[in-house]
């Protein structure tokens, strides 16, 4: 990423990671798909579900992000033996929060679900669901941290070949479990989130085997995994304000569900099927995130913070050319997307309305994506998590509420929160991101570590001289 054509750089590096979203956001449509002919009550479990989901996901990007960063900007600066330390820090910070977490969610499980509304006709279905998603978060954990790593170095083609072999086998296992194939019982929802944690399980083992082989210059060892209170310190520096800004994005999407739950079943399965459908859309951003953050993390380790800017600009460039028909199509296909999940014909309207009123307000979020992939990349996570706290909770949550309640506009005042909150964020982002305060590199000064920490000299055999130049990808 430090140098030649930035454009065939970052499509190299986005291109595993949006057909990744691609695999995943397919596997949850079908998941939808396969749910949806037990009814509109086995749609709420996955529904209400990811919103607690996304909690542990923000939480474990958030903090993998300080590593990701570090990585990506020692990788610019020729420093690769401070890589693998690195990893192997946030790999310990990682699994441990993973740990906790489950342990919590497992206790507060049925009070939380309570806390949230959700529907009685769906209550515990929904619990059983949640109950086996939360025992596999420290196997997703781990899988972060691989995946993390493996962005900053440049290398995003590894997580997708493990992606493709798991999400093969959860959409196998999705209808065998859910209808009873063969010897299997019949176990409805219990059996997709089963198929989940199996694949996610196996996800966690395939990284981590993954990390400890070497690829591309980078291999983890057992040394790396010693406490480093410095190492430890940076990475939560940069790591905690992006956990921060995600887990209170995810909190306030979990109040969201439930302000929405209390419009009944049909409306929560559209607004299931449409954040599955936005998901899809925003695969382009996605990757050109990633991209925009392994290229800027790359270019401040390399002290070349203009080649960095330039990255970005580019890939919101990218993202606006791709973006703008496919919200198009959202915008005059609402109802018949809708239709391919359920025909219940209240969940179709719903549908139809969130898809007109939000279309273009998807647009907006894709380019708050790749500046936002900017900041993580530099280090700087603190506009990241003043933007996503004001999207939700100065804005949407205010809004919907407002709009949906107060003013009795039901479903559609969300709707219009939705629209509102991404176009205001868009502009501030915009802002922020022109103001240049993020050129500023986060690594240490070189010198600080000692010498064969630096360069990997009579560390462990193996591990000696620079790794190879090339980038998978």
């Amino acid at each position: 990423m430090t140098k030649g054509p930035l454009t065939r750089g970052l499509f190299a590096v986005a291109w595993p990671v949006m057909l990744s979203f691609l695999l995943m956001t397919l596997y949850n449509l079908a998941d939808a798909f396969w749910l949806g002919k037990l009814g509109k009550t086995a749609l709420v479990a996955p529904t209400v579900t990811m919103n607690v989901f996304f909690l542990a996901l923000s939480l474990a990007m958030g903090l993998g992000s300080g590593g990701t960063t570090l990585v990506s900007q020692y990788r610019g600066a020729g420093r690769f033996r401070a890589m693998g330390r690195a990893g192997g820090q946030t790999l310990i910070l990682l699994l441990a929060a993973g740990i906790i977490l489950a342990v919590l969610l497992l206790a507060f499980a049925r009070p939380l679900l309570l806390a949230l509304q959700t529907p009685p006709d769906a209550f515990e279905q929904t619990l059983a669901y949640m109950r086996w998603i939360v025992i596999g978060l420290p196997f997703m954990f781990i899988f972060f941290v691989y995946q993390g790593i493996s962005t900053g170095m440049g290398d995003t083609k590894g997580p997708l070949r493990i992606n493709m072999v798991t999400m093969l086998l959860n959409a196998a296992l999705d209808p065998v479990l859910i209808f009873g194939w063969g010897p299997f019982p019949a176990m409805g929802v219990v059996g997709a989130a089963l198929a989940t944690f199996v694949a996610r399980g196996l996800a966690g083992i395939l990284g981590l085997h993954r990390l400890f082989r070497g690829e591309l210059g980078f291999k983890l060892h057992l040394s790396d995994l010693r406490w480093d209170a410095k190492m430890a310190a940076r990475i939560l520096r940069i790591g905690v304000p992006m956990s921060l800004g995600q887990t209170g994005t995810a909190l306030g999407f979990t109040l969201l569900i439930g302000l929405v739950n209390t419009f009944g079943s049909e409306v929560t399965a559209a607004f299931g099927i449409g954040h599955r459908i936005i998901h899809l859309v925003m695969i382009p951003a996605f990757g050109l995130s990633q991209a925009s953050a392994t290229a800027v993390g790359q270019n401040l380790g390399a002290n070349q913070p203009e080649r960095a800017d330039r990255a970005v600009r580019i890939s919101a460039l990218i993202v606006g050319a791709v973006l703008l028909p496919l919200t198009t199509l959202m915008f005059f296909f609402g109802a018949p997307i809708s239709r391919i999940f359920i025909s219940d014909p209240a969940v179709v309207q719903y549908g139809r309305d969130l898809f007109q009123v939000t279309a273009y307000s998807v647009f907006a979020f894709g380019f708050i994506m790749v500046l936002m992939g900017a900041f993580q990349g530099a280090g700087h996570t603190v506009p990241v998590m003043v933007l996503n706290l004001s999207r939700l909770w100065l804005i949407r949550i205010p809004a919907a509420y407002l709009l949906g309640i107060a003013l009795a506009m039901g479903p559609l005042g969300i709707w219009w929160a939705m629209f509102l909150s991404n176009t205001l964020i868009a502009v501030a982002a915009g802002i922020w991101f022109a103001a240049g305060t993020w050129k500023r590199k986060m690594i240490e000064p070189e010198g600080e570590l000692p010498a064969e920490e630096e360069m990997g000299v009579g560390v462990t055999a193996g591990t000696t001289g620079p790794p190879p130049a090339v980038i998978d990808g």
